[in-house]
């Protein structure tokens, strides 16, 4: 390394991905500078998967509520304020906030307010001061992107739903992702008139079409309505509200329109090309195994490099990356078998190949499904239905892949993801004894192959 210059590793944003970079290398006895611009923590922290969860949990409070009475519960639905539930989230965000700061402190990293921009591959400059730098990383996470239709100004992204100052009577969501699934179940179970706006023909692209189903057909049991194959053209506003006009023509009523349209890798204005930088689609950051930059010193971890966008990622690509070049451990990360889920209401969680990418890679699979309505809906009432499903390799038995919609989904899910990488068969599972009653025994007693799933029409 060279003495002469000022940190043997720069780090450019304080998300989850830069945080573990930085902390792992200094503890490893690399001289460290972060960057950051805005708050310590990124998306997942600030502006995404915490605050958000933590209004999932608020508005689940409806259904428990009316779920009590077939318990026994003289319940009635209380009153709801907004401002409360947003206000208990920033004191706990803050909260979360300040522990990143004092991790990276205890570890030694220099903290640097401002936006950082490579001037050149070993030279950073932030508020204007130069630092000089051994390595770069990049860490810089991702943005939401609002389509550039007329009215776009009207329209708020994620980053603002969860700071609106009031709840909005009618919302409409565009997009039919993990964003907007989850906001959708949120504002719905608070009381909101919430209307989805699907380009493809389903919701979840990219999940086992059963679970997309699953998921669409409890959505529109709780009262969201769900429009597929339709684009927002327009919006406008008056002293009534804002109207969303369609592609085909329909006009939406709405207090709130909500753009969950996806989000691009955070990398424009950053020096990147500039200093060599290869992008790629979108401008993600394009990397190798060892997360390196087509700039031999420059490194890239996170949402920034498209890769597979999900903050227990960006933690071990920055872990990985730190052991590789500060911890005399070489190691890298496998992309393969990643447990993820959705926090809609119900929720679905997923860990390895759906049955089609199956089908593709593995040729002849076996399928088990299973839908049944929960022991404790048999009191309360609700109709709401649980689906597992089990992928299984036709030829060797392993199970390829787990899925999941229903109460608990993300914890159950969590536990078959270590049984999935380490390449358990469906046999091992008929060996385990299930713990009786659960909805996660299910897993363990489906004995019966299905037919396969419908297919959701090319999108």
């Amino acid at each position: 390394m060279a003495a002469e210059r000022d940190f043997d590793l720069f780090v450019i944003g304080a998300g989850s991905g830069g945080v573990r970079a930085a902390r792992i290398s200094a503890r490893h006895g690399a001289r460290v500078g972060i960057a950051e611009e805005s708050r310590y923590g990124g998306t997942c922290v600030i502006r995404g998967c915490v605050p958000k969860k933590l209004l999932v949990y608020g508005s689940a409070f409806r259904d428990a509520f009316e779920d009590a009475r077939g318990f026994g519960w003289d319940a009635h639905l209380p009153a709801f304020d907004w401002p409360s539930l947003i206000a208990a989230k920033d004191r706990e965000i803050g909260r979360l906030e300040g522990i990143y700061r004092k991790l990276l402190s205890d570890a030694g990293v220099t903290p640097i307010e401002g936006r950082a921009r490579l001037v050149d591959a070993h030279t950073v400059e932030v508020a204007g001061r130069c630092y000089t730098t051994d390595k770069v990383l990049v860490a810089t996470g991702g943005w939401p992107v609002v389509p550039p239709i007329p009215g776009r100004e009207h329209a708020i992204t994620s980053n603002e739903a969860l700071d609106l100052p009031t709840l909005p009577r009618r919302v409409v969501i565009v997009g039919g992702g993990f964003i907007a699934v989850e906001f959708a179940g949120i504002f719905n179970s608070l009381g909101s008139e919430t209307t989805m706006l699907v380009r493809g023909e389903q919701l979840l692209r990219g999940f086992d079409d059963d679970a997309r189903i699953e998921m669409a057909r409890e959505m529109s049991a709780r009262g969201i309505t769900i429009h597929a194959r339709t684009l927002p053209a327009a919006i406008t506003g008056d002293e009534m509200g804002l109207t969303v006009r369609t592609a085909i023509g329909q006009e939406l009523a709405a207090d709130a329109v909500l753009f969950a349209t996806g989000r691009e890798p955070n990398s424009k204005g950053i020096g990147l090309e500039e200093a060599g930088v290869k992008l790629g689609e979108g401008g993600a950051v394009a990397v190798d195994e060892w997360s390196r930059t087509s700039v031999e010193n420059i490194f890239a971890v996170g949402d920034v490099t498209d890769r597979v966008n999900l903050t227990p990622v960006a933690i071990a690509e920055g872990h990985a990356f730190a052991d590789t070049q500060f911890g005399g451990r070489p190691r890298r990360i496998s992309h393969d078998n990643i447990a993820s889920a959705v926090f809609g209401q119900p929720p679905l969680a997923a860990v390895g190949l759906t049955e089609a990418e199956a089908r593709a890679r593995h040729g002849e699979v076996d399928i088990y499904r299973s839908r049944f309505r929960p022991m404790k809906h048999t009191l309360s009432g609700r109709e709401e239905r649980t689906m597992m499903k089990l992928v299984v390799d036709a030829a060797s038995d392993r199970i390829l892949g787990a899925h999941m919609v229903g109460a608990d989904a993300p914890e159950i899910i969590q536990g078959l993801a270590i049984a999935i990488t380490a390449g358990a068969t469906k046999a091992h599972f008929d060996r385990t004894i299930g713990i009786h009653p659960t909805a996660a025994e299910e897993f363990v007693t489906m004995r019966e192959k299905v037919a396969p799933a419908v297919k959701v029409a090319a999108e």
